[in-house]
């Protein structure tokens, strides 16, 4: 009797483990129902901030405020367009036409002249006199394209306003500036104070005449080979007619062997043109 008592109480037992262990089976980690919770309480937020902050139209017209186009079309214009102009001034028109001004459009300068046409005689558009309209273009900045007119304003005529020289329909000055620094100042400056300092530009460079009144029309052409820079700094070379009488014990010119100095490079792959380091 002692016996089966002994095997009903582990039987027992067993059974009890067996129920925990099935327990455990069916119950979900800890760690998987705080990510649960964590994703609702973002995806109900997401939810209440469109409802509260993304426009209705939003995405009918792809990525954009589909409604934004009925209220840009009930906006006043304040821009009439250069045709507008042309109808009254059409001189002034055809001659910027005319002149390097003729992409930049007449409101730029004179303001938004949507009031003037429809009320000529008694709202007039801006008549810019000072020096900052035109600096706002033609102030010196490296990074505008090489050609393009800059000036220093503290050094270019300073205190005189801009018209008094320069037509701004067509602001071609009264001479051709003949010289390259006038335009290539950071050029100029590096060359000055270079070993290529006696060289005059077009000693490397093929200018067309036509370059100084249209320069981006006509483009210098520039060298493209080494034998162009072997003229002078291979061995045997005569100086250049730039520098003769120039004292070479103190300026010497580099000399190397083209065939075997810098193997298929060329020269400006490792010196600087305008201010070569070799010495």
């Amino acid at each position: 009797m002692f016996r089966a008592l002994v095997e009903q109480i582990v039987a027992l037992r067993t059974r009890i483990r067996e129920r925990r262990v099935a327990s455990s089976r069916r119950k979900v980690p800890t760690q998987v129902i705080q990510l649960g919770v964590i994703f609702l309480a973002v995806g109900v937020g997401m939810f209440l901030m469109r409802q509260k902050f993304v426009p209705e139209t939003f995405g009918d017209l792809g990525h954009y405020r589909g409604a934004a186009v009925a209220a840009n079309a009930e906006l006043e214009p304040h821009y009439a367009g250069w045709q507008q102009c042309a109808m009254c001034h059409p001189d002034k028109v055809e001659t910027k036409n005319r002149s390097f001004h003729r992409t930049v459009s007449c409101e730029t300068c004179h303001g938004p002249a949507s009031d003037h046409t429809s009320n000529p005689m008694g709202l007039k558009p801006e008549l810019p006199t000072g020096r900052e309209p035109c600096l706002v273009c033609h102030s010196y900045l490296a990074s505008r394209p090489t050609g393009f007119p800059q000036v220093i304003e503290d050094r270019h005529n300073p205190v005189r306003a801009c018209t008094g020289c320069h037509d701004a329909h067509d602001p071609t000055p009264p001479e051709s500036i003949q010289e390259c620094s006038a335009c290539h100042n950071t050029i100029a400056r590096s060359k000055a104070v270079s070993p290529h300092a006696p060289l005059d530009c077009e000693a490397c460079h093929e200018v067309q005449p036509e370059h100084k009144v249209q320069p981006r029309a006509h483009v210098p052409k520039k060298p493209f080979e080494r034998a162009f820079c072997g003229t002078c700094h291979a061995k045997g070379a005569e100086a250049p007619e730039e520098i003769r009488g120039v004292d070479l014990t103190v300026y010497e010119i580099p000399r190397i062997d083209l065939v075997t100095h810098g193997g298929t490079f060329v020269c400006w792959q490792c010196h600087y043109q305008h201010s070569p380091e070799a010495r």
